[in-house]
Order: structure tokens, then sequence, then C-alpha cells
């Protein structure tokens, strides 16, 4: 190799490891999690334990679980083993357990009273009633929050309450209290299925398709319109319509929210024609879409105008001159000559927004955090609640790391329509006179 060559990989190198270890490998590895039932209940090392909690109960008559049995499962039970028949000798005696294994052998009682009962009908029984509970609790069999290490030993717990489950009983039993994680391609099946799922999917559709339309028209139209001022105010006005961008997000909606808020600007200011004060950014859905939509909108504008502004600046100014000449006016310079050649920036313009709006959330998560009632949880939103910041409490990482996996999807399909809508091969193409 040409010591060329190896001084261009060398350049190459940070771009490569970029690409590698902060693309292709997050990316390999949500793909990885997305099919796995990861949770804060789970963690994120592999093994784990068996065990009946309240939440499993409850899980499990969500699944369709019988719930006589489930309830079952809750109670303790007192079953009349060998195990129990020892303990009874080494504590009370072997004839008090020998009158016990001849009587009562392999029996099961729902309760301790009325295992109780039975065992006062005994002769050798002891006379304390306070012994008489401690025996009766040496039969005590239960499997609510006891850990089992191993499957084996919990199948021999669930066994030894007399339930006779049947095997698919035992199979949904054994996978709902396996705390450990395990490869699962539900989480997708689940996204399908939930309804929360179809909501964030219609609110990411109107705040994209609302916010790009007005970051590109806004963008457009500030670009346009500053090219035709003197260059001392379009500097200036530029500057201004500039300023969401470079704004910390935290103090651009931190004004926001002082503009909208019940004891802000815009209150005070409604104050004095009789409007009661409230919350421009929360009080309804439509308030807090249109707010979100603006806060988003001006930022994203901000860009356009930017990227616009300069392309069109790269426009020969002979063509601008030809035109007026032929007699064009503003209108039909803008149409025919300024729009024909911003194609590629408005490609550029609107793929990246597109991506940048389906993936972001943090004016959203700032302004509204998705409320009021989740109505402007976006997709993206969604998937950090879910994965991160679980109103319930328990993060589930499989499940957020296979929502977020539909976002790659669609950014890709996305970004494939927008360079078949706007003749990608065209745009890159050599010019005729070179061809």
């Amino acid at each position: 190799m040409r010591r060329a060559h190896l001084l261009g990989l060398g350049f190459m190198a940070p771009a490569l490891f970029i690409i590698v270890f902060l693309f292709l490998a997050p990316v390999a590895l949500t793909m990885m999690f997305s099919f796995t039932s990861m949770s804060s209940g789970t963690g994120i090392s592999s093994g784990g334990a068996y065990e009946v909690t309240e939440r499993t109960i409850r899980m499990l008559k969500d699944q369709g679980f019988p719930e006589a049995t489930a309830d079952r499962l809750a109670e303790d039970t007192y079953k009349i083993d060998a195990a129990g028949i020892a303990a009874v000798e080494a504590e009370y005696g072997k004839a008090f357990a020998h009158e016990i294994e001849a009587s009562l052998s392999g029996k099961s009682f729902a309760g301790r009273r009325d295992l109780e009962r039975e065992l006062k009908r005994l002769k050798e029984r002891p006379r304390s009633t306070r012994d008489l509970k401690k025996a009766a609790d040496l039969f005590k069999r239960s499997i609510l929050n006891t850990r089992f290490e191993t499957e084996e030993a919990f199948m021999t717990g669930i066994g030894e309450l007399g339930l006779g489950l049947p095997e698919s009983e035992t199979d949904q039993l054994a996978r709902t209290a396996y705390t450990g994680w395990v490869w699962t391609t539900e989480n997708y099946s689940l996204i399908a299925s939930l309804p929360s799922s179809l909501r964030a999917a219609g609110n990411t559709l109107i705040y994209v398709s609302l916010t790009l339309s007005f970051n590109i028209g806004f963008g457009l139209f500030l670009a346009v319109t500053t090219f035709y001022l003197p260059a001392a105010a379009a500097t200036t006005f530029r500057t201004i319509w500039f300023l969401p961008r470079i704004l910390p997000p935290v103090i651009y909606v931190m004004m926001w929210k002082w503009m909208a808020w019940d004891t802000g600007f815009l209150s005070s200011f409604l104050a004095n024609f009789g409007v009661p004060p409230r919350n421009w950014m929360l009080h309804s859905d439509i308030n807090a879409w249109v707010v979100v939509i603006l806060i988003n909108g001006f930022v994203g504008a901000s860009l356009g105008m930017i990227l616009f502004s300069s392309a069109i600046k790269a426009i020969p100014e002979t063509m601008l001159h030809a035109s007026e000449v032929d007699g064009a006016n503003r209108l039909q310079q803008i149409r025919y000559i300024i729009l024909p050649q911003l194609r590629w920036p408005i490609l550029f313009t609107t793929a990246y927004q597109t991506l940048s709006l389906l993936t972001s959330f943090d004016y959203i998560y700032l302004s509204t955090d998705g409320g009021p009632g989740k109505a402007t949880e976006v997709w993206a939103l969604y998937t950090f609640h879910t994965a991160l910041n679980n109103y319930g409490g328990v993060l589930q990482y499989g499940l957020g790391a296979a929502l977020a996996m539909v976002l790659v999807v669609i950014g890709i399909a996305a970004s494939l329509i927008y360079l078949r809508l706007f003749n990608f091969n065209e745009l890159v193409a050599k010019p005729r006179i070179e061809q």
C-alpha cells in the first residue's frame, strides 16, 4: 500500500471510528435489546430466579390465567407431608407425629384454621393453643414472595401446593414468574396491539407534518424576503430570527412558559380585555399543539433561513439582472429563477428536518412533557418514557429498544422516499456540457 493511501486512511480513521462506534454499534445493540424482555425488574445481566409476587398474580390474570388458581397462588397452603411430619416429630415427639401421619397424611388445607380444627381432634396433640398453632405452621407451604434459584425448585414448590395445574398453565406460570430476561419477539407484537402506540404514531404524524411545513415554508419566506432587503437590514433580521437556534433549549422553552403560563405575559395582557387567566400551553389539546409546533417551528425555520439564504446568494446575479431586463417582477423571479435552483437545499433541509423531528423530543419534553393527557406525546418521547422514565416505575428496556427500532426503519424509508421524490440522481449528475 502506498504512503498516500496510508495517509488517507489516517485522515479517515476518526470518521470511521464515529460511524462504527457511535452509530453502527448503538443501532446493533438497540436491535439486539429489542428482542429481549429486559426491564428494570429483570436487570440487564443474564440469568434470573423464579418468584411469585403480587405483580405476578396481576400479570397472570391479565394474560387469561384462571383467576381462582391465581388467587390460590397468593394464599398460604397447609400440606401434610413428610417434611412437616419430621418437623413435628422433632418438636413435639413421635406419638403426635405418627398420629398426624396416620390420620392426615397427604391432605391439604387452604388455611391454618382448617388444619388446627383437624389437629384438635387428635389425642396426642399439644394442650396449649399456642403450641397447636406452631405445629400447624410447620406444614405451611407458600410460594408468594419466595425466591427459587432454579426452575426445578420452583416446580417443586408449585407441586407442594397441590393445585393440580395442567402443563400449559405450569409453563405460563414459569414464564411469568421468571425474574430474568429472555429472548422474545413479543415486543413488536405488543407495539402493534397497544392503544398508546397508535396514539403516539398519530401524534408523530401530526407533529412532523405540521412542523415540517412550518419549518420549510417559513424558512423559505424569511430567506426570500431578506434577500431583497438592503444588506444591513437583511443581516439584522436574519440575526434576530436565528436566535431560537442558538439559545439553549431550557432557556428558550422557559421564555415560552413565561409567555404562556396563567401568570405569564399573554394572560396578563388579555386580562385587560376581560379574558380570564389560563395556561395557554396546557389548557387544551389545541393550545398544546400550537405551542409545540411554534416552539419547534421557529428553531427549524431559522436553520432553513440560513441554508436557503446561502443558496440564493449563490445564484448568479446576471440571471436576475437579465430577468429584470425582460420585465420580470419579483414574484416571477422567485417562481422561475430562485425556487427551481433551491431543489437541492430544500431536499437536504426537508430530509434533515424530518429525521430530526422524528427522533428529537427535547422541546416537547421541556414544554408539555407529552401533555395534556399525553395529547402531544410523540413516538420519540413515548420511547423515552417507556425505556427511561416510565410513569409506572418499571423501565422497559426491551420494549423501548423495539420502539426505537421502529423510528430507525421509518427514518430510512423517509430518506429513500425523499431521494426518489426530489430525483437525487439528477441533482448530483454531471452538467450536460461535461457529459
